[in-house]
């Protein structure tokens, strides 16, 4: 299946351009003929400093708090939050570009037969154009193994490569110089622009990250040679360009590492690796990753034009085609920006370019954090949530101070962002920085991790004292409601991202907190320890408030009914139950299910593109796959296109989704949703998981095979359909684990020996 992005022209806004990545560095491709500008970010470049973040003595108001919000005096207890429980400074730090690689060619007559495209197969970023008897083809891409950018210049035909290459940066303090075959680029990130987002606090930190690049050229035939602070070539067959980059950042508390030094032993690793071996191991290694999940779905005439075409008809066309290119190219974001050893894939992944980035390009994890990492399990790349986890270790230790000064309680807390510096405090605003269960929401990716994959070392070393660690804070902080004749145990103050303002007990927080004490007090057991503790979870569980169905038959959003049918925003937070969570399903709990239809009918079908991910993957779990691909097809629209109330997300022409303006998180949840379309594995019968096969195929997918695809308890499921039935379906087990396989109304329970397999006849599950 043709897995490749391609353009007739070059990119001219940073929005066309093609991103590649390693983890470490990202670079977005324009793909220009006689201007190339290849703009690259290093994952550690943020403004500010370390940074404490805690309010002194916050604690001390938080019964006065509540008590306010018991008495229905809202304004009041933001406006003491806002004086004395939030975060200090009030706001975060913002990810930073690092520089751009400047290339100036020759240009020999008339371009023709131009093409820039992003082949997905192998993370290369091709631009080729014919100039008169001669063919010039730039390759790049981000190695790995070589944590390095690699740019190969070719020339086929009678002229030849004169170039003129430089480095520079948007940050006010830098310098570059020329030496040898080689750009050294040094610089200090900006001051954080705080543009009166804090002015209440005098002390602003300043930025203290230095930054460095290099780059080295080497040709073969021609001449390679200095002019000023710039590298030229001449009468070249072919260059090879190796670029690296590295900042002072060791770790969110300490700024004291050499970035030159780093850059001087990357380079000296790779920048004399011959290019085809420098490509060899780049698809070594991405290689084994990517292919570990495919999708092949009916592919036409369509699927010839241009990407930027196809999406711009998608909503008229029949090309499932550019669904099967859209899920895969959101696994191809996640390996490019996310890795072992890197940092999390942010709000823009590891790709920005502005100084001020929307939202400071940080993480928010009341959902986009979280949906980054959404398809990372299902599509065989649970490799790259690594990053998560490394960074949740980090905020379990500064998130350990915020509980403790924030509400005096134990354990650790995380609201809604936090940055490099792990800050864990409530930031922005009390409206919606108040928000305790952003931590809590980001252990589902550990629990995840070990339902996927069993391993049993992960659970104890990593997951299961995160897990405990934010138990414990919820245990400290649930307060029984004195307006609840049963005294339910709820949480606050807290808000429903993100609208509403600050109350007590949203029902998100109670549907997360529930996950929560779950999967720890199971996973206490599958230990083998703290029963005691296990127990007083699994209590506790039960005497937090329920979900609610309201007035006009909507799951309630807060315990009071106060749902309004026209409200149509973005976030559906009280649909967490459904998706990402599991208590909420159509076979289990019909009702609640049937009121989440009832309130995404009023949300409607519109909402920025991360949004409408997330209601891609809210039908599939309602098994609705029709309804379930019209929010795929309302996200494959171009970015701006004003429909559906005049909501205006989409995706760019680079397929990179658009809020707007981009936040990649809605390519993560499209993938997440195309993959709960075709199976589904988060419900249980007894202890065997049940993999749901084609639970919510869409009617316009009706032909196409999955393999790959991975199901919780180690399993590995290939799938084949035809005219809308399954036809094939291969089933490999890992750990030996029972499991029920379901088609339609069909069920078969399965055990097989790990590491075993079997091919199911399809008329064995046939639907009753």
């Amino acid at each position: 299946m043709n897995l490749k992005l391609w353009y007739s022209r070059p990119a001219e806004q940073w929005t066309e351009a093609l991103p590649l990545g390693n983890g470490h560095l990202g670079a977005m491709v324009f793909g220009g003929v006689g201007e190339e500008r290849i703009q690259f970010n290093e994952d550690t470049l943020w403004t500010g400093q370390p940074t404490d973040y805690a309010h002194p003595g916050a604690a001390a108001v938080l019964p006065e708090l509540r008590a306010l919000l018991f008495a229905g005096r809202q304004a009041e207890a933001e406006a003491l939050a806002m004086e004395r429980f939030m975060s200090r400074p009030l706001g975060q730090f913002s990810f930073q570009p690092c520089g751009d690689l400047h290339l100036r060619m020759a240009e020999n007559g008339p371009v023709e037969d131009y093409v820039r495209e992003l082949d997905l197969a192998d993370a290369v970023a091709t631009t080729r154009w014919r100039s008169g008897r001669t063919v010039f083809t730039r390759r790049v891409f981000a190695s790995h193994p070589h944590r390095a950018l690699v740019v190969q210049l070719e020339a086929e035909g009678p002229d030849t490569i004169e170039a003129e290459i430089a480095l520079s940066t948007p940050h006010a303090r830098w310098s570059v110089a020329a030496q040898g075959a080689e750009l050294h680029l040094a610089g200090q990130a900006n001051d954080y622009d705080w543009g009166g987002k804090d002015d209440r606090v005098s002390d602003k930190p300043a930025s203290v990250l230095r930054f460095a690049a290099r780059l080295r050229a080497r040709t073969e035939g021609g001449t390679l040679a200095v002019a000023g602070d710039r590298l030229t070539i001449a009468g070249a067959r072919s260059a090879t360009l190796v670029l690296v980059a590295a900042t002072s950042f060791v770790n969110y508390a300490d700024t004291g590492a050499d970035p030159e030094r780093r850059c001087a032993e990357a380079l000296g690793q790779a920048g004399d690796v011959p290019f085809a071996d420098l490509l060899a191991d780049h698809l070594a290694d991405y290689r084994e990753l990517f292919r570990r999940t495919a999708l092949e779905l009916d592919e036409s005439a369509l699927a010839l034009r241009s990407t930027d075409e196809r999406i711009a008809s998608f909503a008229q066309d029949r090309d499932p085609a550019l669904v099967a290119l859209f899920f895969q190219y959101g696994r191809y974001l996640l390996i490019a920006g996310s890795r072992p050893g890197s940092q999390p894939a942010n709000l823009q992944g590891i790709w920005n370019a502005e100084l001020r980035a929307p939202w400071d390009s940080k993480y928010t994890c009341n959902i986009n954090t979280q949906m980054n990492y959404w398809p990372a399990e299902a599509a065989g790349l649970g490799d790259c949530a690594e990053p998560l986890f490394a960074a949740l270790r980090e905020l379990a230790v500064t998130g350990a101070k915020i509980a403790r000064e924030h509400y005096g309680a134990r354990g650790w807390v995380v609201h809604h962002n936090f940055d490099l510096w792990r800050g864990a405090a409530p930031i922005n605003n009390a409206n919606h920085g108040i928000w305790p269960t952003g931590g809590a929401w980001l252990c589902q990716h550990l629990w995840w991790h070990y339902e996927y994959t069993g391993d049993r070392d992960f659970l104890a070393a990593t997951a299961y004292p995160l897990l405990r660690g934010a138990c414990e804070f919820f245990l400290d902080t649930l307060v029984e409601d004195p307006r609840d004749p049963e005294r339910h145990l709820i949480s606050g103050p807290s808000n429903s991202p993100e609208q509403g303002g600050l109350v007590m007990g949203p029902s998100m927080d109670h549907q997360i907190i529930r996950a929560l004490f779950a999967y720890t007090a199971e996973a206490a057991t599958i230990l083998g320890r703290d029963p005691d503790f296990a127990r007083t979870l699994r209590d506790t569980r039960a005497r937090i408030a329920p979900n609610r169905i309201g007035r006009h038959g909507q799951l309630q959003e807060w315990l009071e009914d106060v749902d309004q049918p026209a409200n149509e925003h973005r976030h559906v937070s009280h649909l967490w139950g459904l998706h990402p969570g599991d208590e909420i399903d159509p076979l289990s709990t019909p009702e609640l299910a049937a009121a989440c239809r009832t309130t995404l009918a009023h949300r409607g079908d519109g909402g920025t593109g991360w949004s409408r991910a997330w209601k891609i993957n809210f039908w599939a779990r309602l098994l609705d796959g029709d309804h379930a691909f019209e929010l795929l097809r309302n996200l494959l629209v171009p970015a701006g296109t004003s429909h559906l109330g005049g909501h205006s997300g989409g995706v760019y022409a680079n397929l990179f989704d658009a809020h707007p303006p981009f936040q990649i998180d809605g390519n993560f949840g499209a993938a997440s949703g195309i993959a709960e379309m075709l199976l589904q594995s988060q419900r249980r019968d007894g202890d065997a998981y049940v993999l749901h096969l084609l639970p919510a195929l869409p009617t316009a997918l009706p032909n196409g095979a999955a393999t790959g695809l991975r199901a919780r308890g180690g399993f590995t499921v290939d799938l084949r359909w035809r005219d809308g039935k399954l036809a094939a379906v291969r089933l490999s087990s890992r750990l030996g684990n029972p499991c029920v396989l379901q088609y339609g109304v069909a069920k078969m329970a399965f055990i097989l020996a790990a590491g075993a397999e079997c091919e199911i006849p399809a008329n064995s599950l046939a639907p009753c």
